[in-house]
């Protein structure tokens, strides 16, 4: 396999390996480490990959489990939490406000959740995977992901609900 072909495969997943690094690391150094640990390992077993029956899937996998490893090892003690502020150009400034809060207090609940639904709510509702792929990846069946991401789901908006209607959770 030439450098070209690898980079065709792997270039279209490789900000999803990123994101999903960075929601499991925090850090956004950590995660562009991670990922690039991911790409290095494909790199090296690229001669393996045809074998493989989804290569985004399997990096997936790989991101997830280099990342736990990464939290379970002592350099976790490390790790700088960063969070990401994100604009829009075309609204106005109070309500850029607002969905700055909103945004943050959602990254929030979602790294209070439980590990697993944590990495659901990733995989589906920022990665875009379907129910299957996310079944194969986490190593569980489907119903059991559906039932954690509705559970994840109720307490975001639970909590949410909570924050706006009092104003402090």
């Amino acid at each position: 396999m030439t450098q070209t072909e690898f980079l065709n495969i792997v270039m279209p997943f490789k900000d999803k390996v990123f994101r999903l690094a960075k929601r499991l690391l925090v850090s956004t150094e950590e995660a562009e480490d991670a990922t690039q640990e991911v790409l290095l390992k494909l790199w090296n077993n690229k001669a393996k990959m045809s074998e493989y029956k989804n290569v985004e899937a399997f990096s997936m996998t790989m991101t997830k489990n280099f990342c736990f490893d990464k939290l379970k090892s002592k350099q976790a003690q490390n790790l700088k939490i960063v969070h990401s502020n994100y604009e829009e150009k075309s609204t106005p400034l109070q309500k850029q406000v607002e969905l700055n809060d909103s945004v943050n207090w959602v990254s929030k609940i979602i790294e209070e959740l439980p590990e697993q639904q944590r990495m659901i709510v990733q995989l589906r509702d920022i990665e875009e995977y379907d129910f299957d792929e996310i079944a194969k990846m986490l190593e569980m069946n489907n119903t059991a992901v559906r039932v954690a991401l509705s559970r994840a789901r109720k307490t975001i908006r639970e909590k949410l609900t909570k924050t706006h209607s009092y104003g402090v959770s």
